[in-house]
């Protein structure tokens, strides 16, 4: 890909992962609602809650970012691809 092509692309993959960002944490606290029957899940710091329920909590929220994200860059690549026949990856 050219030199043109990738500047363009960076201030869409910026914006897609700001996006991805919001979403994945509306998503996460929907599901942490359902999941803990609480509105909001345990930080790592918070010494009420015990071990097992904050690495629940992170790993859920990790692999929640880790998807959404994933779907956002893919789908803004593609679309990226058909606007200017330019795949902004490798």
């Amino acid at each position: 890909m050219s030199k043109v092509a990738k500047a363009v692309y960076r201030p869409v993959g910026l914006g897609a992962g700001l996006a991805a960002g919001a979403i994945a944490s509306a998503l996460f606290k929907q599901v942490w609602k359902r999941v803990a029957n609480e509105e909001d899940a345990p930080d790592a710091l918070q010494s009420e809650y015990p071990m097992g329920q904050v690495v629940l909590a992170a790993a859920i929220q990790g692999a929640i970012f880790a998807s959404v994200k994933a779907v956002i860059d893919r789908t803004g690549a593609r679309v990226f691809e058909r606007v200017t026949g330019a795949w902004p990856g490798n």
